[in-house]
């Protein structure tokens, strides 16, 4: 044998030997790690539902808060009292004004939107139920203590987490308006 085909040969087992080694390595790592990958999978769908559940239970939670705030502060009149009530659409505006509010803490007050007070001022609608009871307790009540149940209302409101709206306005369309409004002012010019 010569000289170089003795490299040849080590050369040759040594690579042999090393393929080997790495490929009892690889075996032993993977006999190790696909356990713990198993494992690792598990406790990411366990973390995805823990946070799903999580979610869940925040956003009942600040329902159930902003329901019970409704609730404590929801105002209440005998049932006589209210069966004899005359409520029309002028008389909830007149009470309105008395009480010095907008229609929207009106709306808060009795637990409505503005739009619906908006209704029966309008005479569109007619307030029935619990909301008739509410407007007929309303007038039995000052500004001073109407007020008071709006100021405890708004920091109750505030401790309850509102949602984030899932769409916001682009910097266009919010300048949109204002782009509008200066070209009519400068159509008006000439």
């Amino acid at each position: 044998m010569t000289r170089t085909s003795r490299r040849w040969t080590m050369g040759r087992m040594e690579q042999t030997l090393k393929f080997e080694i790495a490929r009892l390595a690889r075996k032993q790592v993977r006999a190790v790690c696909v356990p713990l990958a198993r494992d690792v999978r598990q406790l990411k769908r366990a973390v995805s539902a823990l946070r799903k559940t999580a979610a869940t239970l925040a956003r009942l939670g600040a329902e159930y808060r902003a329901q019970r705030v409704t609730e404590q502060a929801r105002l209440e009149a005998p049932p006589e009292e209210v069966k004899a009530a005359r409520l029309s659409a002028l008389l909830i505006k007149k009470l309105r004004k008395r009480l010095g509010i907008t229609q929207s803490e009106l709306a808060a007050l009795v637990g409505v939107s503005a739009g619906a007070v908006g209704f029966w001022e309008q005479g569109k609608a007619r307030p029935q139920g619990r909301n008739r009871r509410a407007l007929v307790a309303l007038r039995q009540l000052g500004r001073r203590e109407v007020a008071r149940i709006l100021a405890s209302k708004a920091g109750e409101a505030a401790a309850a987490p509102k949602a984030r709206k899932a769409r916001r306005r682009t910097r266009k369309a919010a300048t949109a308006p204002k782009a509008r409004g200066r070209a009519r002012k400068a159509a008006k010019k000439r």
